[in-house]
């Protein structure tokens, strides 16, 4: 049994969020597979520095997008309902997501692909298998430390 401890498709603030500081970044990893985005979770959120938020239902990616207020988006390319390249160009389309980071999530590229600095719809892509230090190195890349900055 699934239970929604969050809500949804409404306009509730993640308050929660409030007592981890100004550190640490917001990710927001959609995938359909619900064992990626939680070993994703799980790895990130361990090194201190990175509050991540999973969604495995691609219809509520947008939704859950503007009620947790990423600063960068990982968004696998292939799922059910609605595939990234649709969720990415709504989230473009939205005046308060519009310069959120979105990288690409990918099987259908390899890593030597990947490296090659080659773009989906102009936004960067991973390959998967996933490597968290890849996933850490694409956050630094794309996402500017905070004025309290990380790490120090």
């Amino acid at each position: 049994m699934e239970v929604d401890f969050l809500p949804r498709e409404t306009d509730v603030a993640f308050s929660w969020l409030d007592s981890l500081g100004d550190s640490a970044r917001r990710i927001l990893i959609v995938d359909n597979d619900k064992n990626t985005t939680h070993l994703v979770k799980i790895l990130l959120e361990k090194t201190g520095r990175y509050v991540v938020f999973e969604e495995n239902d691609s219809t509520r990616a947008h939704q859950t997008a503007r009620n947790f207020r990423p600063d960068l988006i990982f968004l696998d390319v292939v799922m059910p309902d609605r595939d990234g390249g649709e969720i990415a160009a709504q989230i473009r389309a939205d005046p308060e997501l519009q310069y959120t980071p979105i990288i690409f999530l990918t099987a259908l590229v390899t890593r030597a692909e990947a490296s090659n600095g080659l773009r989906i719809d102009e936004h960067p892509f991973l390959a998967k298998p996933i490597d968290i230090q890849e996933l850490i190195k694409a956050i630094e890349g794309h996402v500017p430390a905070r004025a309290k900055g990380i790490g120090s």
